[in-house]
Parts: C-alpha cells; sequence; structure tokens
C-alpha cells in the first residue's frame, strides 16, 4: 500500500462533470500546482471532462508549488515513490470516475513520469498517457508484460534543448516505449523543457484520435 498522502479532492480543478464522458486527468510537474496544466484546458478537445489535480508533497523550501515525489537527496526519483504516487492517482479514480466512459493521463514532467507509471500499474483502468517531457521509470512492474500485448497509446515528446530530465532517463524511455505501447514520438529542435505551440498541437491531435475509439 502506499504510505503517499491521498489527492487532495477539494483542490481539483474540474471542466466540467465525467459521468458519460472521457475523462482526462492532467498531473503537473515538480513545483507546479494544478493551476499550470489546467490552463492548456481550452486548447484541448471540448469533448474531455478535464481534471487538473494538485500532487500530495511540498518540495523542500525555497522551490514553491508541490511534487509527486521527492527528486532530492539519497532517494532521488526512486522508483517506490512513483509508485506510490501512481497509486495515489488511482485510489483517486477509483472514487471519482466511476461514471466516465474512460481515463486518460496527461502529465509534464514528474508528471509524465507518474501516468506512465500508472498505466503499467493498471492498463485496464488508464485507456493513454500523454507524457510532456517526462519519462518512464526503470525497473520492472508485474503488469509490464500485459502491456506489450496490450500496446496502449502513449504520446511522448520532448525538447532537445531539455537539460532538466537526466540523459539516462531519456535513453531507457527511448528504449522501453516501443515495446510497451502504441508510441507517438515527438522531438522539438528548439524546445527546453516547457510545452510548445506545436507540441500543444501534436498532443490535440493525439487526443482526438482517442475519441474515435469506440466507447469513448
Amino acid at each position: 500500500m502506499s504510505d503517499t498522502p491521498p489527492i487532495d479532492e477539494a483542490a481539483v480543478l474540474w471542466s466540467g462533470d465525467p459521468a458519460g464522458r472521457p475523462l482526462l486527468v492532467l498531473l503537473h510537474g515538480y513545483g507546479a500546482d494544478e493551476h499550470d496544466l489546467f490552463a492548456l484546458t481550452p486548447h484541448l478537445p471540448s469533448e474531455f471532462a478535464v481534471a487538473a489535480l494538485r500532487a500530495p508533497l511540498e518540495p523542500p523550501f525555497p522551490t514553491p508549488g508541490r511534487s509527486w515525489y521527492p527528486i532530492e537527496g539519497l532517494e532521488s526519483r526512486d522508483p517506490v515513490h512513483v509508485t506510490r504516487a501512481a497509486e495515489a492517482v488511482l485510489a483517486w479514480l477509483e472514487i471519482v470516475a466511476g461514471e466516465a466512459t474512460a481515463v486518460g493521463l496527461l502529465g509534464f514532467s514528474q508528471g509524465g513520469a507518474v501516468a506512465l507509471q500508472a498505466l503499467r500499474l493498471d492498463p485496464e483502468r488508464i485507456a493513454f498517457v500523454a507524457n510532456l517531457s517526462g519519462y518512464a521509470m526503470p525497473g520492472e512492474l508485474p503488469r509490464d508484460a500485459d502491456l506489450t500485448e496490450l500496446r496502449p497509446p502513449v504520446f511522448w515528446g520532448r525538447g532537445v534543448l531539455d537539460e532538466v530530465i537526466p540523459m539516462q532517463l531519456v535513453l531507457h524511455t527511448t528504449d522501453w516505449l516501443p515495446g510497451h505501447s502504441d508510441l507517438v514520438g515527438r522531438i522539438y529542435p528548439n524546445l527546453r523543457h516547457a510545452v510548445s505551440e506545436q507540441e500543444l498541437a501534436d498532443v490535440r491531435v493525439f487526443l482526438e484520435k482517442q475519441l474515435d475509439v469506440p466507447g469513448r
């Protein structure tokens, strides 16, 4: 079981009721909060009900905002902490997403890593993932073998000039995703650790394609 604090339902920002609609859950990056990615909602397909979550942890002073798991000290980017954060997201979904027709996750940086980890933990619950400037965590999880058969849709976008994500994690993700997903990969030559207009346009196309899947 996870010892990460639960998702604060009072802090979730909603664009609408998910009942009878596909739900898109936004997971922000380190040092941000639920308002960060929610600002993208007008640029996303309106068919989705959008929910932006607030990460449950506070990073060390003086870093502002919230974090999904620690990235400082000896436990930096420990896969156990990423798994616990993903478990907290899945527990929240179990409560609120019962009437949604499908659930997809869109995460930036840390949020992207948590989104992929949640997909790996429960590939039947998560229909697709959009991972922006994030990565797949090293190590095996029990459902990874199922992903090679299910091949869920995953968008992975990153900037060539991104110096935040360690190269070993980028290389691992480059190797791991093609064998465990139906991958749409995009590399943006002039982009740092951020989201560009071109990437946002590509994400919208990816999300629109998910709406074409029967049952969503």
